[in-house]
Order: structure tokens, then sequence, then C-alpha cells
């Protein structure tokens, strides 16, 4: 087994600078949605995703995959939504097997309504943060991230390669 080759100082202070942010930002921009239209931040990606999909209708094991949850939290979040009328569930018609979310009018009406506070918020919170150079960097670092995280997940290593925490420094 290869040492744990642990975080340096820097390392550690951005890798807990990124957590803080992200997750601030997430719970600002959940409120800010919430507080002014009863829809979260996980059903506004849920609306999104479906109104750029063809025939605003994906198949549910795919709609996980884009907003990155798992399939019983993303059945949950839909539940919620279909009792709003945002979007409904049908069986595919290509294989009767699989179950495909599609966007309704109503929920093409809230995305819409909703859109500029998210944006404003996205804007406000994260893009007014950063100058135009900032803003590259790290859209390049995050699609490259985003990227590993796609193949690792997709190429997982055996489980008797994962590494106990040893120290409180993770």
């Amino acid at each position: 087994m290869s040492p744990t080759r642990w975080l340096s100082d820097d390392e550690q202070l951005v890798w807990r600078a990124y957590l803080e942010a992200t997750q601030r930002l997430w719970e600002r921009l959940d409120h800010e949605l919430d507080d002014r239209g009863g829809v979260s931040l996980a059903e506004y990606e849920v609306l999104a995703r479906l109104s750029e999909a063809p025939d605003r209708s994906l198949r549910m094991s795919e709609l996980a995959d884009q907003v990155v949850s798992s399939r019983s939290r993303l059945t949950h979040t839909v539940t919620r939504m279909e009792s709003r009328r945002l979007v409904r569930r049908r069986p595919s018609v290509r294989d009767g097997r699989g179950v495909m979310c599609e966007l309704t009018d109503t929920g093409m009406e809230t995305l819409a309504e909703r859109a500029r506070v998210h944006v404003e918020g996205v804007r406000e919170h994260l893009f007014d943060q950063m100058d135009a150079e900032e803003t590259e960097v790290v859209g390049r670092v995050l699609a490259r991230v985003a990227e590993h995280l796609r193949e690792v997940r997709s190429n997982p290593r055996p489980s008797g390669d994962r590494v106990a925490r040893e120290t409180l420094r993770v």
C-alpha cells in the first residue's frame, strides 16, 4: 500500500475554503429560490435540465446522473414536484421498462418565473466575486475535476484499495 499523500497547509486551506464556499452558495441560492416562489435549488435544477432535453423529457436514471443525485433522492424530489404538477412520470415508449420524467407546461412556467432569481443569485454570489481571468481558471479546473470524477465513477477502485483515515487532516 502506498503512503498517504497528506494535504499541505496551503492545500488544506483551499479545500476548506472550497467546502465552505460551495455549501454556503448552495444554501444561499436554495433560500433565494424557495423564499421567492417555493422552489428548491434541487427542484430548479430538475426543471432546468428537463427544459433543455429533447421533448422536455429524460429517463429518471439519466436525470439523476445530470443533477448528480441518487435515484432514491431524485424519486423523492420528483414525487414532490409531481404533486405540484411541475413534472409527470410516464413509462418509456422505447422499452416500457424505464421511467421518463417530463416537464409540464406548469413546470416550464415556474422555471421561467424563477430563472431571473436564480441567475441574479448566481451572478451576485459567484461571478461578481471573480474577474474574467479567475472565472476562466475556475471553469477549467472545475470541468477537469468533474471529468475526472465521471471517469472514477465509471471505473471505481476495488474496495481493498481504500485507505483508512488515520488523522483528522483529510
